[in-house]
């Protein structure tokens, strides 16, 4: 069974291979949100995310037989980094397996830390259960991402070292996938002060944890989809469950668009790149799913920051959509020499800035004789979008449907 002794353990054995990650007040969220908060930055770790501390305390944890043979874990990300850096430190095989549509980029940061990659089944599942017999085919021990109480032990140091720095928190936040870093988290937590609230936040396009909590028993999903691919986990484990049941007071869900501001704002106010997974907490505060925390001082668990630069793309580029700081659309011209000029002329008199300009004269929706013209635009906001709109259509450009 999970203790506060063998987290106290852990925070010894992985001490000379963690970073203690910062722990800093947030000035902006906290006025937004009415609550004095504080962010644990995981995203800062040393392999980019949490899962370090509870690979690196689970092999520490095996006999020397065990550590010959080497270990094997199935993952697409930050598991699976953790369990090839853990292996490296101590000098032994590791096998990780990864499902064949995982990045180039994650696969070549698990090969850096030296670790052998097999790339085998289209999801997580199929590359679970390819490592699983692989494993025991060849006599390596599987480092299970969350099912493991020595993996708990360590991810359960991340408290230790919020509750070191601030020791008067009213509640703490904690992303939940498969649920090893709140089993871990909350009974630290509990065992140290009992009065602080410890609450859960999943993806609603993986909610199987959430709906476990709620029904007190384990329940899968047929399937999940969402962009916090951290804690996109389709089955419940019985055994992180019960330990959330006995220690977690809430739990909220959110959604990819409360995600995807999460993740603008900690980049733009924060100056943090973190996942979606790394996100969920602050999305949950920032989109009014802990209201009852105002005027409460609360620990925020940033999980990890291995982000997809091609997904941070998107969301970059419609989160400037959405906060109208750039804007799109497309009017119908006169296909004659000059028509373009006016239209740019108005955008310039308004300040508009043109960041790309198309010009198709050969749509089968067109009559014969107009072009339509698409224009993306830098904007200043959502009232400066209304001025250029209405500009437009005081002009005849735009028409009411």
């Amino acid at each position: 069974m999970l203790d506060i002794e063998m987290i106290y353990k852990a925070k010894d054995t992985i001490a000379e291979v963690i970073s203690q990650t910062p722990f800093s007040y947030a000035p902006h969220l906290s006025k937004i949100s009415s609550m004095e908060i504080y962010l644990k930055k995981e995203n800062l770790q040393i392999t980019g995310a949490f899962k370090i501390r509870g690979a690196y305390n689970k092999i520490a944890s095996l006999t020397k037989a065990q550590k010959d043979c080497g270990v094997i874990a199935a993952s697409a990300g930050n598991h699976a980094q953790g369990v090839a850096l853990s292996a490296s430190k101590f000098g032994i095989r590791a096998v990780i397996v990864m499902p064949d549509s995982t990045p180039l980029t994650k696969i070549d940061g698990v090969k850096l830390y030296g670790a052998e990659v097999i790339l085998a089944g289209s999801n997580y599942d199929e590359a679970y259960a390819y490592a699983k017999e692989f494993g025991s085919k060849n006599s390596l021990t599987f480092v299970h991402p969350f099912e493991d109480t020595e993996v708990m032990a360590g991810q359960g140091t991340v408290a230790l070292e919020i509750l070191e720095s601030c020791k008067d928190l009213d509640a703490v936040v904690i992303p939940v996938g498969g649920g090893g870093l709140i089993a871990g988290m909350a009974t630290a937590i509990k065992s140290i002060n009992p009065n602080i609230e410890v609450i859960g936040v999943s993806a609603k396009g993986a909610p199987a944890f959430k709906d476990s909590y709620e029904l007190k028993k384990a329940v899968d999903s047929l399937s999940v989809r969402t962009i916090a691919d951290g804690i996109a986990v389709r089955d419940t484990s019985s055994i992180t469950l019960a330990y959330a049941l006995k220690s977690v007071d809430r739990f909220v869900s959110v959604d990819d668009a409360e995600i995807a501001s999460a993740i603008l704002a900690l980049l733009e106010k924060q100056k943090l790149v973190v996942e979606g997974a790394g996100a969920a907490a602050v999305a949950a505060v920032i989109h009014n799913k802990l209201d009852h925390l105002k005027g409460k001082k609360v620990a925020l668990v940033l999980s990890g920051g291995n982000m997809d630069v091609t997904l941070l793309s998107v969301i970059i580029e419609k989160g400037l959509l959405k906060s109208g700081r750039k804007m799109k659309l497309t009017v119908t011209l006169i296909d004659k020499p000059g028509s373009l000029m006016r239209f740019t002329e108005i955008l310039k008199e308004l300040n508009a800035n043109i960041v790309h300009i198309s010009y198709d004269r050969t749509s089968i929706s067109l009559d014969y004789g107009d072009a339509n013209v698409t224009v993306h635009m830098e904007t200043k906001g959502q009232a400066h979008q209304k001025e250029i709109e209405d500009m437009l259509r005081a002009e005849g450009y735009l028409r009411d449907h």
